[in-house]
């Protein structure tokens, strides 16, 4: 019997088996495949979210402490080290808030110690006569750093982040009279002579460079506008026809920031002034009162038309009156003498320098008042007020000054009688090593040479001949600014004159500090009319200036706010880690 086995293709168990695990594995494997993808997805959608709120934490944490830096340099620049000090709980209590923007309402911002609606600011190192940052990299400041710190979250945020920043700032203080020369607003810098400048430069407005012989600038040169190679728009005098040699690299610098008194309002040159008159009203507590030669000085001077008045101790709050025989060792109003610029006879409160030292020295109140130190600043309030003259104040026998320094101030114009501050040996020469510290502050300052004498003051220019004479003193004061009519003189004839110079030698250190147009001296500059020739001048920046025990009494400060260190921080800290 034969058998036959029918072959049917459709049947093969095994093979269909394997198709279906093969599928199956297949599926498994897109599956895998697919929920990797979700879950890489839904992670990198949150890393992606994460970044993008740590990223807005850090810029909510920086608003917070810019809130308070703004506010910190505001109070700095109107009042100096002292208000910021007075308000460091005020900086505190500063955060971002709904009232800024309704964006800060879900925001919350702690001061990285758990005190929410706070912001860390803490003084840190404080650095005496240290150098700054350029372009002032040839001055010295005292230089206060803070550190301001804000923790930032957002509260609506499902991602629980908080970002912490940090921002150092310094505030420094710059005395002023380490500048060789320096302007409120607008300077300007010519010369018919060679002309060298050995100390810092700057400009709170436009620097115009205008040399008609040769000008060098041995140190930095800034202006907060601009430097032009040009005259005053409203000077009609011809281009400059000289040259200008800068030594140090890199300078001029323009724009650079403006340097500017604490007075507590907007540094116009009208509103420096108010530093030399005598006060509105205003507290000596007061961001201006502080600044005030008439409250800062340890012996005030009041002359009236009804007489002389003298009170010492006024800025301990222990005045004392200082008696009219006394007052007579050491002041006079009994001189007076002509000045051909003003066109006015002078009536000066002659302050007799050596006079003043003897009875300093030996005044029992005085010694008490001043905590048995020599006086060192004097401050003269004429209040005369008869028509027609010019009332002034004049020092006179001050070759040799108190060897704690010496600082003469007055609103009203200023004269120099013969040398100051200065010693026989280095007399005529840049040698200040046996100087004592000084300044002269006033309306305007001139320059009586060693040959003047008050009688001869009303002949003509060829009868008024000048003598070497050597001045060493910084010089705060005011000018006549260039108009359509007359050129203010520049920098170069900062200091006024009324002889015949010529070959006569004017040795000159110090610092000139135009800050103010002068209210009472107001006729303009000219080197004609009978007024004066220019002397041969001598003149250097007193590098005595760059040591901190050796400025001026009562010299002011600049000031300056630098932006320090930044950093993002973990929450909780206040430092780097």
């Amino acid at each position: 019997m034969n058998m036959k086995t029918i072959y049917n293709p459709r049947q093969k168990p095994c093979a269909a088996g394997s198709a279906l695990l093969l599928t199956m594995i297949m599926v498994g494997v897109a599956l895998a495949i697919l929920a990797g993808a979700f879950t890489w997805s839904a992670s990198s959608t949150k890393l992606t979210y994460r970044s993008i709120q740590y990223t807005r934490s850090e810029a909510a944490a920086e608003a917070a402490t810019e809130k308070v830096v703004s506010q910190m340099s505001r109070d700095f620049m109107l009042g100096g080290s002292l208000l910021v000090t007075n308000n460091l709980n005020t900086y505190r209590a500063i955060v971002p808030t709904a009232t800024d923007s309704a964006y800060w309402s879900t925001w919350l911002f702690s001061d990285a110690n758990g005190n929410f609606g706070q912001t860390y600011v803490q003084p840190g190192v404080v650095s005496s006569f240290v150098s700054v940052t350029p372009p002032y990299t040839n001055l010295q400041a005292n230089i206060i750093t803070y550190s301001v710190v804000s923790d930032a979250k957002d509260t609506a945020s499902p991602q629980d982040l908080t970002v912490g920043v940090l921002q150092q700032v310094q505030l420094a203080s710059i005395p002023i009279f380490q500048f060789a020369m320096f302007s409120s607003g607008n300077m300007e810098i010519s010369c018919g002579e060679p002309f060298s400048v050995n100390g810092p430069v700057q400009a709170n407005g436009i620097l115009y460079v205008e040399p008609d012989n040769a000008l060098t600038f041995e140190s930095s040169v800034s202006a907060v506008i601009t430097n032009l190679f040009a005259r005053d728009p409203l000077d009609s005098r011809g281009p400059p026809a000289g040259s200008v040699v800068y030594q140090q690299p890199g300078q001029p610098k323009s724009p650079a920031a403006a340097l500017t008194l604490p007075i507590g309002v907007t540094n116009t040159p009208t509103g420096i002034r108010e530093i030399i008159e005598p006060p509105a009203g205003e507290s000596p507590s007061s961001p201006l009162g502080r600044l005030r030669y008439y409250n800062e000085c340890d012996l005030l001077i009041t002359v009236s038309d009804t007489g002389i008045t003298g009170t010492n101790g006024l800025n301990d709050g222990l005045p004392s009156q200082v008696s009219s025989n006394d007052l007579a060792m050491f002041i006079s109003t009994s001189s007076s003498f002509y000045d051909w610029r003003e066109s006015k006879i002078v009536l000066p409160v002659d302050l007799i320098i050596t006079n003043l030292m003897i009875w300093s020295q030996t005044n029992a109140d005085e010694h008490l008042s001043l905590g048995a130190r020599a006086l060192n600043s004097v401050y003269v309030n004429d209040t005369r007020t008869l028509p027609g003259f010019l009332y002034a104040v004049r020092v006179v026998n001050g070759a040799t000054l108190p060897a704690g320094g010496l600082t003469v101030a007055t609103s009203r114009p200023l004269y120099v009688l013969g040398d100051y501050n200065s010693d026989s040996a280095n007399r005529g020469t840049a040698n200040t090593s046996l100087t004592a510290p000084a300044s002269l502050v006033a309306d305007a300052i001139t320059i009586l040479s060693d040959a003047w004498t008050d009688t001869n003051s009303t002949a003509g220019l060829g009868s008024r001949n000048a003598a070497n004479t050597t001045v060493n003193a910084a010089f705060l004061t005011g000018d006549v600014e260039t108009t359509a009519a007359a050129y203010s003189g520049g920098m170069e004839n900062f200091p006024r004159f009324l002889e015949t110079w010529g070959s006569p030698i004017f040795t000159y250190n110090g610092s000139m500090i135009k800050m103010f147009p002068s209210l009472y001296a107001t006729n303009a500059w000219q080197n004609n009319n009978n007024i004066y020739t220019p002397p041969t001048r001598n003149w250097a920046f007193d590098t005595n200036f760059r040591d901190p025990d050796k400025l001026p009494p009562l010299t002011p400060s600049l000031l300056e706010v630098i932006r320090n260190q930044w950093a993002a921080l973990p929450a909780g800290l206040t430092a780097p880690p």
